[in-house]
């Protein structure tokens, strides 16, 4: 599991929350655009030229310094070796218009981050769940806003 959020709260949390989740999840953290695609650009890729898998899901903050989510999402979803890569946008705020724009770009689901753990602990939970069960395939639009 990858975070790239800026935010060193936001991180220390979710940190906690997935070790409490138990779920079996090794959790890497970069806090800019530019750390994380270049920690993805050098994952090594399998024998089809993909990602090998070492991140199973990304979860991505929109405002993040030097490189933003958004042209994060876009440069993982241009690349075929990171393109199957399970982006789930992970934001302070919600809005419909950027909403629809990730999900075109390419990502799997948005989270607006909640204020109350126990809430953030469950859409964590709920979010990597979704992944594993889609098989990382981007699900309808309809599914696209989780935590609401």
């Amino acid at each position: 599991t990858l975070l790239a959020d800026h935010d060193s709260d936001d991180c220390r949390f979710f940190k906690i929350a997935l070790k409490e989740l138990q779920l079996q999840a090794n959790l890497t953290a970069v806090h800019d655009g530019e750390q994380l695609m270049q920690l993805l650009k050098n994952q090594p890729a399998d024998r089809h030229g993909k990602s090998d898998g070492h991140f199973d899901v990304l979860f991505l903050d929109l405002n993040m310094p030097r490189k933003t989510g958004f042209e994060c999402l876009e440069e993982i979803k241009r690349n075929p070796k990171l393109k199957t890569v399970p982006v789930i946008v992970f934001s302070t705020s919600f809005d419909e218009d950027i909403a629809d724009r990730l999900y075109n770009d390419g990502a799997h689901y948005y989270i607006c981050k909640p204020a109350d753990f126990s809430q953030l602990k469950k859409v964590i939970g709920q979010a990597i769940a979704l992944v594993a069960k889609e098989n990382n395939q981007q699900p309808s639009k309809e599914k696209f806003l989780l935590g609401n």
